[in-house]
């Protein structure tokens, strides 16, 4: 099979092409041949080295933690599975180096794998692995709010979401609205701008704004329950003049700053502020089978969708363009970057 590889930390130029070996699955695994392929930056920054000197050596490492495809092969002990479903992948890198989806085939635990719902082409499943994953988790850290999302768990609450034309934003936006959230969306362009009123977004504001708190408030009267935000240094003053008390600041990144966030003592005491800080890693098996649950349930309902009628446009490539593929997301590619990997029938 096809597989793309790095053995050494750096550029897209340490991505190549190899051969390998179909590996069969063992007790409890299921061997998932991959259709599409995700990038995401946390993909990117994996392949850099996350501060590692460019040029250490790596074990093979296939990139990619997000996919999906068609289960091609079971394992002795798995159950729920069998050969022709079609599933998504739950951050599929993490069952090891040579486990990301980059490649033809893929082998991992049970328990990684979805399935994917009638309603859901493979582009949704392998698009919404990470970003939906993580929009999930920050819209269920609220001290007064909901462990899980359906229709109707978060009817009167109010979000605001940082960054409402990115991955993340996007699928935070469609997932609650799914929920029942009125959404406030803050973006950087016109353009970006359209991209979340597709989403869904019932409030779109730009920034940078000096007036951008009181048109959150004009909005938003009584303050908003949740903000997901991805540029946290950034914000952290804007999130004591719009919150409500007992709001919570769900932060997945630090866009635009510079790794500190400085805190006012007073209002945030006065408002009872809740901080989460959320990375998948170390969520939890049991919030991401949770969560993974919940997007597959909002994908059956048709309320996550990839394209730019629901603010996501999409950029494709084919495997042998890999490293193009993480080249254009490195470069902050607005909407989802896909890589094809095997034909879909």
């Amino acid at each position: 099979m096809k597989a793309v590889v790095y053995r050494r930390h750096g550029g897209p130029e340490v991505l190549s092409v190899s051969e390998r070996a179909v590996v069969d699955p063992g007790p409890g695994e299921v061997r998932v041949r991959v259709v599409v392929s995700a990038v995401n930056p946390t993909d990117w920054k994996a392949r850099a080295g996350r501060g590692a000197e460019a040029g250490t050596e790596t074990p093979d490492t296939v990139p990619n933690q997000d996919g999906a495809g068609v289960v091609d092969a079971v394992g002795p002990d798995v159950t729920g599975l069998a050969p022709g479903d079609r599933v998504w992948l739950i951050l599929a890198g993490t069952h090891g180096p040579e486990a990301g989806t980059a490649q033809e085939y893929t082998v991992l635990p049970a328990a990684k794998v979805v399935r994917l719902p009638d309603a859901a082409g493979f582009d949704e499943g392998a698009g919404f692995g990470v970003p939906g994953l993580t929009a999930h988790r920050a819209l269920t850290v609220a001290e007064d709010g909901p462990t899980r999302l359906s229709p109707g768990a978060l009817d009167g609450r109010t979000v605001l979401v940082s960054g409402g034309a990115g991955a993340v934003g996007n699928a935070t936006i469609q997932l609650g609205r799914w929920a029942g959230a009125t959404i406030v969306a803050t973006v950087s362009s016109d353009e970006k701008a359209a991209l979340a009123r597709a989403a869904g977004a019932h409030h779109v504001l730009r920034y940078p704004d000096p007036e951008l708190a009181g048109r959150i408030r004009e909005v938003a009267p009584d303050g908003v329950d949740l903000v997901v935000e991805v540029a946290a240094g950034v914000n952290a003053g804007l999130h004591t003049e719009v919150l409500r008390a007992r709001g919570t600041v769900a932060v997945y990144g630090d866009d635009r700053g510079t790794g500190t966030v400085s805190l006012e003592f007073g209002p945030n005491l006065w408002l009872n502020t809740r901080y989460q800080f959320l990375v998948l890693y170390t969520v939890g098996e049991d919030k991401l089978r949770a969560a993974a649950e919940d997007v597959t349930a909002a994908l059956a309902d048709g309320a996550l969708r990839l394209g730019k009628d629901r603010g996501v446009p999409v950029h494709r490539f084919p495997l042998e363009d890999t490293a193009k593929a993480h080249i254009a997301s490195e470069e902050g590619a607005t909407g989802k970057v896909l890589i094809d990997v095997t034909p879909a029938g």
